[in-house]
């Protein structure tokens, strides 16, 4: 089938043109411009500034038991023109403390007593002033003045979860990921002060940007994979295994770091009672770690900045009896190939990238923690989606407690786009018929909506396609050059800091030269239903007039398949441009000599509640 060009008549124009719509500006918001520390441009404001901690974290953990006990080392540093008088702190194994609200379900077996604070000691004193409400830990201290730092030394323990996996915990017997394992300091922010939002299980996560260097003692014959470099790997691994480590660096092609025959004969690491890893990260927003004592390990590597010739490395760590996981290293790479060159177009930002075969779905810095899966289509698509969230959040410094929408969307877009660069055959429409159905429901809330206060299908909907959608129909509408130069501008703008909804609608105008004001109000902060019809199809003497109605208020690409007489078809597609202008109908005109016999509207990624008046036969 062929594309065909396309002349569009907008009927009922309205008065107001684009340049005077406003986007709403909750107060919170307006106080940034007026402090400038964020700008109407898009841009942070002269007065930006974000608080940021080093952390020494020592860890021993005794897989038999699951007892993690640690030392935390942090300098804190006070960049705010605030005094501070309490320091928040995350305590986020709580989620697993007997009489922690939670929305997530934890069988009672796993509820135990969260995190056991042994001593805590501030400037090199002991601190006894402090209270832990759930996943929140609340210090009082002596005041911080602007552009000083504090330091903290906490010692702590804290059983690992075996069940109920909320994205760590026990793996299998061997096998164990472990996230959110450590103290740490809250965001203070512009917009908000400290981050007092409770951890749930539902929400994810919001953190500065910090430098990490952690000691990681684990039994002998356990490997360690984690955020960040290791230092120290000939000091723990076998020379054959610090060699194919070295070459899988350097080289495209597949290496076989870990074998069969190295776990059979048990010379992966050293022969020691207890290795300790070494690791570094800097500017990263998390640090996790992962063990196993039988996991495969394949690697490679690609230049992912070809001005540089910089390279990054990608690891899939996995047991051997799932067979889909023989796979994930060649989709990783790919993703990371079509990340850096594709979509987004930007290099992709990390060393490393090591997918381990756990129990969850879920993104960390430099890695996943990703489930076996039972076909190859949703290895694919939930590898390059969990990857895809190197950029959004953990590059872009999001707030993903409060606005979820501002990570998974971009996941869910890098998935739909990248899935099909991998395997040509994959049409995916993740969340489409949701979306669709529930628009226009009582589940229906708009996207600014904050996550927490999610409720329904639009905890799903909201978060994943619904913004998705948005993103997709911009990149439709403005072309892929301007698109890729308008979400470019948003990047150069806020990686490394802590873009809020308005940073990227101000950024995408800016970058693009177009006040998207018309789209972005009504996708973002209305709701209603998502739904088209065919109203009319008239013969013409150039051929014919299509009469499409939108019956929403947000704007949505049309895709028309027409069918003449003689069996032929075409396609024929408008961008959301159609809308621009708040008409409700639009007249689409066909030129041709050929007699049409049948209009059918709709395409995979266009949600319409209503689809009996999405055909229309010509007489």
């Amino acid at each position: 089938m062929k594309v065909i060009k396309i002349l569009c008549l907008l009927l009922f124009s309205a008065a107001s043109i684009n340049a005077q719509v406003q986007l709403p500006v909750v107060p919170v918001f307006q106080n940034t411009y007026e402090k400038g520390t964020r700008s109407a441009s898009g841009k942070p404001g002269k007065n930006y500034w974000q608080n940021s901690s080093k952390y020494d974290l020592k860890i021993n953990f005794n897989p038999a038991s699951r007892l993690l006990k640690g030392n935390v080392e942090v300098v804190y540093t006070n960049n705010s023109p605030d005094t501070l008088e309490e320091i928040w702190f995350k305590l986020y194994p709580n989620l697993y403390k007997k009489g922690t609200p939670r929305k997530s379900k934890i069988a009672e077996s796993d509820l135990g007593e969260g995190v056991t604070i042994e001593e805590l000691f501030s400037n090199g004193n002991l601190i006894s002033d402090f209270k832990i409400e759930g996943t929140n830990m609340i210090v009082a201290v002596p005041a911080v003045l602007p552009g000083k730092t504090i330091n903290f030394s906490i010692d702590y323990n804290y059983i690992l979860n075996k069940g109920s996996h909320v994205r760590t915990g026990q793996v299998d017997e061997g096998s164990y990921f472990l996230a959110y394992f450590f103290p740490r300091i809250a965001v203070y922010d512009d917009v908000d002060g400290w981050n007092k939002f409770p951890y749930t299980g539902a929400e994810e996560f919001y953190n500065d940007f910090d430098q990490f260097n952690a000691d990681i003692t684990v039994p002998g014959g356990y490997g360690v994979w984690a955020t960040g470099d290791l230092k120290n790997s000939s000091d723990v691994f076998q020379k054959e295994i610090v060699s194919r480590i070295a070459i899988a660096e350097k080289n495209d092609g597949i290496v076989d770091v870990i074998t069969d025959q190295d776990l059979a004969s048990r010379k992966v690491t050293l022969p020691n009672e207890f290795n300790t890893f070494k690791f570094e990260a800097r500017n990263v927003t998390d640090f996790v770690f992962a063990l196993s004592d039988h996991y495969l390990w394949k690697s490679t590597s690609l230049v992912v900045d070809p001005k540089t010739k910089r390279r990054t490395r990608v690891d899939a760590v996995f047991n051997p009896k799932h067979k889909d996981y023989y796979e994930v290293i060649d989709f990783a790479c790919k993703t990371v190939e079509a990340m850096s060159y594709k979509f987004p177009k930007w290099p992709f930002p990390y060393s490393h990238e090591t997918i381990f075969d756990g129990l969850d779905q879920m993104e960390y810095p430099m890695m996943v923690n990703d489930n076996p899966v039972n076909n190859r289509e949703d290895a694919i698509t939930l590898t390059d989606h969990e990857i895809f969230h190197t950029m959004f959040p953990f590059y872009m410094g999001i707030n993903e407690t409060k606005y979820g929408w501002m990570d998974e969307g971009w996941a869910t877009i890098g998935e739909w786009l990248i899935s099909p660069m991998i395997d040509s055959t994959i049409v995916d429409e993740y969340g489409i018929q949701p979306t669709a159905s529930s628009s226009g429901s009582k589940d229906d809330s708009p996207i600014m909506t904050l996550t927490p206060d999610l409720k329904g299908t639009a905890g799903f909907t909201n978060s994943y396609p619904k913004p998705a959608l948005a993103y997709l129909y911009v990149k439709d509408y403005l072309g892929d050059e301007l698109f890729t130069k308008a979400l470019h501008t948003y990047i150069k703008n806020w990686n490394g800091k802590h873009p809020m909804p308005y940073d990227f609608f101000n950024s995408m105008n800016e970058g693009s030269g177009k006040n998207l004001n018309w789209f972005w109000k009504p996708w973002f902060f209305e709701g209603g239903v998502l739904d088209m019809a065919i109203k009319a199809v008239d013969k013409t003497n150039f051929g014919y007039t299509i009469t499409i109605e939108n019956k929403g208020i947000k704007a949505l690409p049309i895709d028309l398949t027409l069918t003449y007489s003689d069996g032929s078809k075409e396609i024929n597609h408008s961008t959301i441009g159609v809308w621009e202008k708040g008409n409700k109908q639009v007249e689409i005109k066909i030129k041709t000599a050929k007699k049409l016999s049948k209009v059918i509207m709709g395409s995979s990624h266009v949600p319409d509640k209503v689809k009996s008046d999405n055909s229309f036969t010509v007489n």
